[in-house]
């Protein structure tokens, strides 16, 4: 039974880590992801430029 409680203590320490991963990932969701690199900003593969404040190069 305590190896249970601490196998799902641990499993809910961790979801928000993953979560915040994901949404200060460039082009995330409906964007499709990243398809390449333009004069230090994120192009995203529907083709817009990502509003990210990170600098690729």
């Amino acid at each position: 039974m305590k190896i249970w409680s601490a196998f799902i203590v641990s499993m809910l320490m961790m979801s928000p880590v993953v979560q915040a991963n994901a949404q200060n990932y460039p082009c995330s969701k409906s964007m499709g992801g990243v398809s390449h690199c333009k004069n230090g900003k994120f192009v995203c593969n529907n083709g817009k430029i990502s509003q990210s404040k990170k600098v690729c190069s």
